[in-house]
């Protein structure tokens, strides 16, 4: 079975990890990937329609090849997180965070599970609250678990000096799109504001020594440029971009040989 903490353990060796978005949730796919080189896939039940129960099946498939399933949750809202590793997610990713509170009540729910209520509020950095054996066994209990953040406004940003200093908290990823709408960008990702905003983003997680991602769907050269910087969490496009961008370089070819007009649309699908 695929190891949230041997994750982590690569990362603290400084080592990247590489993981791609799935959309479809076919029973075929992990067939065919399961001979992937590839460490982790990020279900996303932010932006896809999916049930509980999809997504539990979803991670049990892909625990059965060796991929560790990462789980975007609708909001940051810790029942959520909760539910998605009682259906056998190593991982979770919060969307859109901005603030410390947010984090926080998080950080709680991934790390102290099984743990509600008034016993789970008491705990803080310098009261954990639990008696020795309970500790222990919460300690034991969840260590294949982390917990991941986007960091996708200006509000995130603000805050980020006091969010990245939340116990429990094991990376960032960066949610490119969203960010570059909220600064006033749209979808410019070689803009020098949206550069410059990012490589502070990664240098703020360094100084944290906490990893760093941020997920493009385009061509490998964006991860290229990001992993030059730092990043060492790869999360690289998705089925459902890579199938339209391989059939849309298939067809493109053989009209091209047939003598026919090729296709110059935009093929970028944003998750």
């Amino acid at each position: 079975m695929p190891s949230g903490k041997k994750l982590k353990d690569k990362l603290s060796s400084g080592r990247r990890i590489y993981g791609t978005a799935i959309i479809s949730p076919s029973p075929h796919w992990p067939k065919v990937m399961q001979h992937l080189n590839l460490d982790f896939v990020f279900i996303d039940n932010e932006h896809m329609a999916l049930s509980r129960e999809t997504i539990m099946s979803m991670c049990l498939w892909y625990q059965g090849i060796g991929k560790v399933p990462v789980v975007r949750i609708l909001t940051a809202d810790p029942n959520l997180a909760s539910a998605a590793l009682d259906g056998g997610a190593a991982g979770i990713i919060a969307p859109y965070i901005e603030s410390v509170e947010q984090v926080d009540a998080l950080a709680k729910a991934v790390h102290y599970k099984p743990l509600k209520g008034e016993k789970l509020a008491r705990i803080s950095p310098k009261n954990k609250a639990l008696d020795p054996v309970l500790d222990k066994y919460i300690t034991d209990r969840n260590q294949d678990y982390f917990l991941w953040i986007n960091i996708e406004s200006k509000q995130g940003i603000v805050r980020l000096p006091q969010i990245l200093d939340v116990p429990g908290l094991d990376g960032v990823i960066i949610g490119p799109h969203d960010l570059s709408c909220s600064l006033d960008i749209p979808e410019q990702y070689d803009h020098p504001h949206f550069i410059e905003t990012v490589k502070g983003i990664i240098k703020a997680c360094q100084n944290k020594n906490l990893p760093v991602g941020i997920h493009f769907s385009e061509s490998p050269a964006r991860q290229e440029f990001w992993g030059s910087y730092g990043v060492n969490i790869i999360l690289h496009s998705s089925d459902m971009a890579l199938f339209v961008q391989s059939l849309k370089k298939d067809l493109n070819q053989i009209r091209s040989m047939l003598g026919e007009s090729i296709d110059a649309g935009q093929t970028d699908v944003a998750i």
